[in-house]
């Protein structure tokens, strides 16, 4: 079924109640350290302005797990906001109650409230529906732009947008969904992942509902391991997942029968220890010494993986191709972000470490399109439904 965007929703005049993400990473004296959550929701706030609408703004920020906790105050994010708004953002000091129901009552065309931080309530992740009434007794509308949570079925995510007639996708919400079905349902041909990050376990779903769609997959990192054991290769002292090597020898079979070619490492950059950067050595996978780990694809693997990502109409990618933090292992995965965002085809880039990685080689500005979703960036590619996405379709 179809989600409007806010575009087709009519707000001129109505209290908007917006589920934004502004989890943002705070200091000790509460500053934002990184505003990009609230950066990406200004589009939807300024059209929401411009339109009259009585915006009510509300979020998480932290696991605070129902108790008030004075260092994950969404205050900071409502002075940040104002900053970036250039006009006045009221902030009140709960989410319900009769100080929240005033400061709504109160509200002028194209005022802005921001509400305290959700979770200082339990009620909220519990998707309690008392709770859920309280805030949709504060709209006449509902807009999701927070596709980050659009995986959790909480009382904003869901109870709310079930309580209000009129619901819809803000425009980054709208954006992120575009994107992801650009990507996995009308992509352009040939189309290829890479997956990389520590372990097999964290995306066998997303592996097992891909490997039918793509025509091409590269594996790296830590979760590569594993596949070379499941082939024979002896991995030295690096991460395997025993309980995984029957899965990805699974994986690898399913993707031969389907058509799907898959790239694993060939060499690896190794050491004795993560922090051992003075030790780091190249070598062949079969030749890895029983005392070293791999923490990083090889030169020969970062050819390889290039010369298919050039050829690549679609791009997916989620998971750094080792231990990108330190300077010895951090080639492989600059190499891999440099190749995606000079690639023809279009690139989606998805996962915290990999949009980290983007942004540290310089190349974010190339990419197609980076998620703001971690988890729900993840589930959708197992194909599962997003609770927060099935909630406003009409």
């Amino acid at each position: 079924m179809p989600v409007k965007s806010i575009k087709e929703l009519d707000i001129k005049g109505k209290r908007v109640f917006f589920r934004f993400d502004f989890n943002v990473p705070l200091d000790g004296a509460g500053i934002i350290k990184d505003a990009t959550r609230i950066t990406r929701a200004l589009p939807t706030l300024n059209y929401a302005i411009s339109q009259g609408a009585k915006c009510i703004i509300a979020s998480h920020l932290g696991r605070p797990k129902g108790e008030r906790k004075p260092e994950m105050s969404l205050k900071p994010v409502a002075l940040k906001l104002q900053e970036l708004l250039g006009k006045a953002v009221q902030f009140v000091e709960d989410c319900v109650g009769p100080d929240v129901e005033r400061a709504v009552a109160s509200m002028k065309d194209g005022d802005v409230l921001c509400l305290e931080n959700l979770r200082f309530h339990a009620e909220e992740t519990k998707n309690d529906l008392g709770f859920s009434e309280k805030l949709a007794a504060l709209a006449d509308v509902y807009v999701n732009d927070a596709f980050g949570t659009a995986h959790r079925a909480h009382c904003s995510t869901v109870g709310v947008p079930g309580l209000v007639k009129e619901r819809g996708a803000g425009l980054l919400m709208k954006e992120e969904l575009d994107n992801l079905e650009k990507a996995l349902s009308s992509p352009q041909k040939p189309v290829l992942a890479i997956f990389g990050g520590a372990k097999v376990s964290d995306k066998i779903e997303v592996l097992k509902n891909i490997v039918s769609r793509m025509d091409t997959i590269l594996i790296g990192g830590g979760m590569a391991n594993t596949f070379l054991v499941c082939q024979g290769i002896n991995m030295g002292s690096s991460r395997v997942e025993e309980d995984m090597i029957d899965t990805a020898k699974m994986i690898l079979l399913s993707a031969r029968e389907k058509g799907s070619n898959v790239f694993l490492p060939v060499d690896v950059v190794a050491s004795t220890a993560i922090d051992n950067e003075s030790a780091a050595r190249t070598f062949n996978v079969r030749d890895l010494p029983a005392n070293e780990m791999a923490l990083d694809i090889g030169p020969l693997t970062v050819k390889e993986f290039v010369k298919e990502i050039s050829k690549a109409g679609t791009i997916v990618w989620n998971g750094p191709m080792g231990v990108f933090e330190s300077d010895a292992f951090k080639v492989g995965t600059m190499e891999i972000a440099r190749a995606v965002a000079d690639a023809p085809g279009f690139s989606l880039v998805g996962g915290g470490d990999s949009v980290r990685a983007v942004h540290q080689a310089g190349v974010s500005e190339k990419i197609s399109y980076i998620s703001t979703g971690g988890g729900a960036f993840m589930e959708f590619m197992e194909g599962k439904i997003l609770p927060g996405v099935a909630a406003l379709e009409v």
